[in-house]
């Protein structure tokens, strides 16, 4: 439900297009790892990927099940709360990984956070943390990385000004792009682990970036050469 609702909900805010990496179907329970820097981009990531036929289940801050409706709906899609900074920490990769065994998506956010800034403008992901790679390495999942750019535009900053932009976006339509790279394997170790995974998902970025007209920002990932990528398109004729 929580991916059908983003899909129906995101065009009335503004522009969604989606590439991807390959068309072979991604392996019964994989972990899609995004870039995280809006409280708007779970939605923008759940209405791309599920234009590419992939529902997953969220791991998501705790306090959200707290929130009227919204707690009710990510219980009722078996989401999983993350208890930041506390005993029950672990309980939210446990259950991650008996999800992926049973052959759910994940999606997971391995900055474990939203950045303190108030710009509206694209960056770099933020370091990872280990969770991802610790998941990877319990479950044997290929880590697929996904970039997005844009949710920014929408929400950013302190409250009234993310206010503002929500209400104001209907007119201003903002261009929200999703890049869902190609499946990788994480090396043994959860720091090379984590490692492989900051670049993968680093690049998916920069190509979002480069999708809605922003250039780049932070560090580029060593190595990496862009592979072919499939056209532009947009979510809602997927």
């Amino acid at each position: 439900m929580l991916s059908r609702t983003a899909a129906v909900l995101l065009p009335l805010f503004g522009r969604l297009t989606v590439t991807r990496e390959g068309r072979e179907p991604f392996a019964t329970g994989s972990v899609f790892v995004a870039n995280h820097d809006s409280l708007a981009d779970p939605a923008v990531v759940l209405a791309a990927l599920r234009s590419v036929g992939v529902t997953p289940v969220v791991m998501a801050t705790a306090g959200l099940w707290r929130v009227p409706v919204l707690g009710r709906a990510l219980a009722q899609g078996g989401h999983i709360p993350v208890h930041r900074g506390t005993a029950r920490a672990a309980d939210a990769l446990e259950a991650a990984a008996e999800a992926v065994r049973s052959g759910r998506h994940v999606l997971i956010y391995a900055e474990g956070g939203l950045p303190r800034r108030e710009d509206a403008a694209c960056a770099a992901p933020r370091p990872f943390r280990t969770g991802l790679a610790r998941l990877a390495a319990a479950t044997g999942a290929q880590v697929v990385p996904v970039g997005q750019a844009g949710a920014r535009r929408l929400a950013s900053g302190p409250a009234a000004k993310q206010l503002a932009g929500v209400l104001t976006a209907p007119v201003r339509r903002p261009r929200f792009h999703v890049h869902v790279g190609r499946p990788v394997r994480l090396p043994s170790g959860t720091a090379a682990g984590t490692a492989a995974a900051h670049r993968a998902v680093g690049a998916a970025w920069r190509h979002a970036a480069r999708a809605v007209g922003e250039p780049p920002r932070g560090p580029a990932a060593p190595g990496y050469a862009s592979p072919s990528t499939g056209p532009v398109r947009s979510a809602s004729r997927s």
